[in-house]
């Protein structure tokens, strides 16, 4: 039964990650990473 829903959160959190990526997610993500690490540094 773990196995089985491990199994399954597994597939589902790939899906997930499937649809952001497709979505464009991964660039917006990246794009508020960079601009929070300038502003730590005081750049931004």
């Amino acid at each position: 039964m773990k196995n089985k829903i491990r199994i399954g959160l597994i597939i589902l959190s790939l899906v997930f990650i499937f649809v952001g990526g497709v979505r464009g997610e991964i660039n917006r993500v990246f794009t508020k990473a960079a601009n929070i690490c300038l502003e730590c540094m005081g750049i931004g």
